[in-house]
């Protein structure tokens, strides 16, 4: 992934210490939550690499099919001469 997600696992434990929650028990979900954050929250620069990566792709696309309709105009064009 792209740049880091500020995430403050000790103002999390703190939170969950005051509602009642076990030391041991806010840790282990503070870890989980970083966890799951650092690997599959996307960030702003990864985002932006996907849109980068869609554009390159769609302009490949629009080139090939480009150049599948020009083959095809000139296959027409040579049936046509032919006929």
């Amino acid at each position: 992934m792209g740049q880091a997600i500020a995430f403050d696992t000790h103002a999390y434990v703190k939170k969950l210490i005051a509602v009642g929650f076990t030391e041991e028990q806010a840790e282990v979900q503070a870890e989980t939550l970083a966890s799951l954050i650092d690997d599959r929250l996307a960030t702003k620069q990864d985002i932006a690499e996907v849109k980068r990566d869609i554009k390159e792709m769609e302009l490949r696309l629009t080139v090939k099919l480009g150049a599948i309709g020009a083959t095809c105009i000139i296959i027409v064009a040579a049936l046509v001469k032919l006929l």
